[in-house]
């Protein structure tokens, strides 16, 4: 009986859910047709800034109930709507839904006016599946559009809350994921295809507090007692097996440090950490935890292990002469006790997009 029960208690917990979630794609379907009627009447010069603050005031007495209308949040409606109105993957959706759309709704202005408005339909795109709050967030500090894809895309696969997202953004996650994209070497891209925008070039670990210099063995022990915030930096698809991972080979037992399974790729990620700047030699270890992983550790539906070398500092050109004639996949990254300039990581990007578009 209690079984059954718990099925009851279970079947109320997942329409409530599915509730929330229908509100909030309501919400934000509103928040978006209002931005586009206040933008249109401001457009005409039938509005202005007087006009927005008085209908904000007119809700507020007349309908007092109503929360979330004032003159800020009515133009925070009308920069959501002018962010997206035109940009890829939003604006056909919307083009399509409305095409689609046997009866047209109207809302005509009084005699005396041409104004007309006709609501769209964005209950379609992926912006209703975030929050109100973290589509503010992303909105109001992402600068550019793909930028504000990234966010979008990644909060909707990892479900963030408003504090992790703005961790996340705090910490440049666009700019170091984009980064570690054209780092990635082109084995782990050919064998995983869906590797792209899952490693960093570098982590942030400025949860740790952990007092220079630091060893490998307290760096270890700080992303074991911290394991939350760690696979929040890794990505919530991460997840742990182990550390200090045995594998046997002949007569011999060797550790890896961290061991993870990635539920994207379907595979082993093995973690490699090095207290010091990176050598090539380092690479010679980590491969051979790879071999090991695979022929004794990988499932046989499972994809080709990778490895991610974690370093306290890199040069680029050393790693990328090391990684040159590497038959493993693996990448080298480095990690940071503090969080990064964002300016200096995309004044980066932009040489790199420079680089690679000569």
């Amino acid at each position: 009986m209690e079984q059954q029960f718990t099925d009851i208690i279970l079947l109320i917990q997942q329409s409530r859910n599915n509730a929330v979630k229908a509100v909030n794609v309501e919400l934000i379907n509103l928040y978006w047709n209002i931005g586009a009627y206040i933008k249109q009447k401001l457009y005409v010069a039938e509005w202005g800034d007087k006009t927005v603050e008085e209908l904000a005031k007119f809700i507020q007495k007349n309908n007092p109930e109503l929360k979330g209308f004032n003159r800020a949040n009515l133009y925070r409606m009308v920069q959501f709507y002018e962010m997206y109105a035109n940009v890829e993957f939003v604006a056909p959706v919307v083009r399509q839904l409305q095409s689609e759309e046997n009866q047209e709704t109207k809302i005509v202005s009084p005699v005396g006016t041409q104004f007309e408005f006709q609501p769209q339909d964005i209950k379609k795109t992926i912006l209703v599946q975030l929050s109100w709050t973290n589509n503010l967030i992303i909105f109001s500090r992402c600068k550019t559009e793909e930028e504000r894809e990234f966010y979008i895309r990644l909060t909707i696969q990892e479900k963030y809350s408003k504090r992790e997202l703005e961790r996340q953004i705090n910490s440049a996650v666009f700019e170091r994921t984009m980064i570690g994209n054209t780092k990635l070497s082109a084995l782990p891209r050919e064998i995983h295809h869906e590797a792209q925008n899952i490693f960093k070039d570098s982590y942030i670990f400025d949860f740790l507090n952990l007092p220079e210099p630091i060893n490998e063995s307290d760096l270890q022990k700080g992303l074991i007692l911290q394991m939350k915030n760690f696979i929040l930096e890794l990505g919530k698809d991460f997840l742990f097996i182990g550390e200090e991972y045995k594998v046997q080979v002949g007569n011999s037992d060797f550790y890896v440090d961290l061991l993870f399974y990635h539920r994207g790729l379907q595979c082993l990620v093995a973690f490699e950490l090095k207290a010091d700047k990176f050598k090539p030699e380092h690479l010679g270890q980590l491969n051979f935890y790879l071999e090991a992983l695979d022929r004794d550790v990988k499932k046989a539906n499972e994809n080709p292990s990778i490895g991610v070398l974690l370093c306290k500092d890199k040069d680029s050109e050393v790693v990328e002469y090391a990684l040159s004639r590497s038959l493993s996949p693996t990448m080298v990254a480095e990690y940071q006790m503090q969080l990064p300039d964002k300016k200096l990581l995309q004044q980066k990007l932009h040489e790199l997009f420079v680089e690679n578009n000569q």
